[in-house]
C-alpha cells in the first residue's frame, strides 16, 4: 500500500514539474518579445517565482518519492533496461530544468542573446522527454 502512494505522490509531483517545463520557456518566448521595462520586470518576476516556488520544489518530490519507491521496491532496479533508460532521461531533464534557471538569470540581468523564435523551439524540448518517459514507464520496450 506504501508503495502506491508513492507512486501516486511521484506522479503528482511529476506533473507540478512538467507544467513548469512547459510554461517557463513560454514565459521566455514573451520576455523576448517584450519591448518596454514594466513588461520585463513583470516577467522576471513570474520567471522567478515558477522556476523557485514550483519547479524547484516539484522537481524534489519527483525525485524524493521516485527515490523512495526505488528503496521500497529494488527489484525494479533489475526489471530491465527500461528503467534504466528512463533514469538517463531524468538526469537530463534535470540538466535542462538546471539550463532553464541559467537563462532566467541571464534574463534577471538584462543579457539575453537569443530571440523569441530559439525559445519557441526550446519550449519543445520538455514535451520529447515526456514522450519518451512515459513510453517507456508504460510501453517497457526492453
Amino acid at each position: 500500500m506504501l508503495y502506491l502512494w508513492l507512486k501516486a505522490l511521484h506522479i503528482i509531483a511529476i506533473v507540478c514539474w512538467f507544467a513548469g517545463l512547459f510554461y517557463l520557456p513560454r514565459l521566455f518566448v514573451y520576455h523576448a518579445m517584450s519591448e518596454d521595462t514594466a513588461s520585463r520586470e513583470r516577467f522576471c518576476i513570474m520567471e522567478r517565482k515558477l522556476y523557485r516556488g514550483i519547479m524547484g520544489p516539484s522537481m524534489i518530490a519527483t525525485l524524493v518519492f521516485g527515490i523512495w519507491m526505488l528503496v521500497a521496491n529494488p527489484a525494479l532496479l533489475s526489471s530491465g533496461g527500461w528503467l534504466h533508460a528512463k533514469l538517463t532521461l531524468v538526469a537530463l531533464l534535470i540538466g535542462y530544468h538546471h539550463g532553464c534557471g541559467a537563462l532566467l538569470k541571464r534574463f534577471a540581468r538584462g543579457d539575453n542573446q537569443r530571440s523569441h523564435v530559439f525559445y519557441r523551439w526550446f519550449n519543445e524540448v520538455p514535451v520529447l522527454f515526456l514522450v519518451a518517459i512515459v513510453i517507456l514507464v508504460v510501453v517497457k520496450p526492453f
